[in-house]
């Protein structure tokens, strides 16, 4: 797959820029630079993302870093059974249990709710850092919406860390979820309030946090696009009528025209 050429390689994590050393120094750049790709791309063209992958676990499959950008590839693409196997390669080679919370989300993607509930009471849990416990937290929760357990969903989001007042990189994401399993009870005016506490949190727009809670206060938002194409026409239309008046107008002052020749005749 074609690769832009200001994309060097050393865009890379440093990390895994040692990992990489392991392989010879082209091939080491070759698999580089599609690593960057995978992270440029995962967002808004996961397909694409997908695709530099494989070449990328084509080149190098037995670095740890390339099964983990495998697995978020195709996690990005739904592909969770494939995901899942790749995250587990990466587990394995390293040891770290980092990727224990999205492994259980594959789980779910599977429809095996009740497995990823078991992981999330699992001891590599404890292992986590905090962003990981409240990501695993997510998951559980969002295991238990699977199940139609929306009271249990709602008491496995009630945290310390959902009723802290600073702002972490996890924050608007966990009031997110928790103000939408409110929401999905019929909890509504609990669901509005902590929708608005997650738009307070969400500084760089990674939750809809503010269309859903506009949503609940009934604003509606109109296309400013399809508002000046309305006026547009509205110009037009009126443009036209004038027109018409115009014409009527000379067609009359003709009429009088030929009237008074007729008189004078």
């Amino acid at each position: 797959m074609p690769i832009p050429e200001d994309v060097t390689g050393d865009e890379i994590d440093k990390d895994v820029r040692q990992e990489l050393q392991s392989l010879p120094k082209t091939l080491a750049e070759d698999v580089a630079r599609n690593l960057v790709m995978v992270a440029r791309l995962i967002d808004e063209d996961p397909e694409g993302a997908y695709g530099y992958s494989k070449v990328a676990l084509r080149l190098a499959s037995r670095v740890a870093a390339v099964r983990e950008a495998a697995g978020f590839a195709a996690y990005a693409n739904q592909k969770y059974s494939e995901a899942l196997a790749e995250f587990r390669a990466a587990r394995r080679m390293t040891g770290s249990v980092d990727l224990w919370p999205v492994m259980a989300d594959c789980e779910r993607g599977l429809g095996r709710p009740e497995k990823a509930l078991d992981m999330a009471g699992a001891p590599e849990v404890h292992k986590l850092d905090k962003a990981g416990q409240v990501e695993m937290r997510l998951v559980a929760a969002g295991a238990r919406r699977d199940m139609d357990q929306l009271d249990a969903a709602i008491v496995t989001l009630q945290s310390p860390e959902l009723a802290s007042n600073s702002v972490q990189p996890w924050t608007a994401r966990l009031r997110y979820a928790y103000a939408d399993a409110l929401l999905a009870a019929g909890r509504e005016s609990e669901a509005r309030e902590w929708f608005a506490k997650a738009v307070e949190a969400d500084r760089d727009g990674s939750t809809d946090a503010s269309d859903r809670l506009a949503e609940l206060d009934g604003v509606e938002f109109v296309d400013a696009l399809d508002e000046n194409e309305g006026d547009s026409a509205g110009a037009a239309e009126q443009a036209a009528d004038h027109d018409s008046d115009s014409d009527a107008d000379s067609d009359a002052d003709s009429d009088s025209d030929s009237d008074g020749e007729g008189d004078r005749a």
